[in-house]
């Protein structure tokens, strides 16, 4: 199982927000959206052995659970619409209880500290960092748990949060790059482990 967490620092906590208006009045709704894109899709195929968590504002997370996604389609807009229909049921999320507004879609009221506690407990945690370890040098773990930032930078009180946490500080490469570029590039790289067919 592979496992992205993606912080959004500025993603709407409600559902009324405009479908026309992604990366402005809806918080940079679109950075995330296109997360969700790269940790699931591939060229004709679906991932499905991925799960993603998007924090929002650190009050709520939306799970998108690859063996259940159904509706998923790869356009922004419409993955937009996805997590609109979980803000909307959030009202039926008790707690640290999740409800599921779509297939494979949910929602509950938890922030960053607790969803990183509780995925981190089988998997190993990956702190994608510029001064990390290059990624060329490391054998990829068999559960891996990517923690990401939308377009702005973690908090240090996050950076501290993953900084406990992380098994590994990896660099994936010598430039910075967006965050769904991030996951698209920490896909191929265990994609390609004991792939020797090129």
């Amino acid at each position: 199982m592979r496992q992205f967490i993606v912080l959004g620092h500025d993603a709407p906590t409600t559902p009324d927000f405009s479908l026309d208006d992604l990366a402005g009045a809806a918080g940079r709704l679109d950075a995330l959206c296109r997360c969700v894109n790269s940790a699931f899709f591939l060229s004709h195929d679906f991932r499905s052995d991925v799960r993603l968590f998007l924090v929002m504002q650190d009050e709520l997370t939306i799970r998108f659970e690859g063996s259940e996604l159904r509706r998923l389609n790869p356009d922004e807009r419409s993955t937009a619409a996805l997590i609109r229909k979980a803000l909307e049921a959030k009202s039926e999320a008790i707690g640290h209880m999740e409800a599921e507004s779509t297939p494979g879609v949910f929602v509950s009221k938890r922030d960053f500290e607790t969803i990183l506690d509780e995925a981190s407990r089988r998997a190993t945690v990956v702190e994608l960092h510029e001064d990390g370890t290059p990624v060329v040098d490391l054998e990829p773990p068999e559960d891996p748990l990517f923690v990401l930032s939308d377009h702005g930078d973690f908090t240090d009180e996050e950076a501290d949060l993953l900084a406990e946490a992380s098994d590994e500080r990896v660099r994936l490469g010598p430039a910075l790059l967006h965050g769904n570029h991030a996951m698209t590039v920490a896909h191929n790289y265990l994609d390609t482990d004991g792939y020797t067919e090129y």
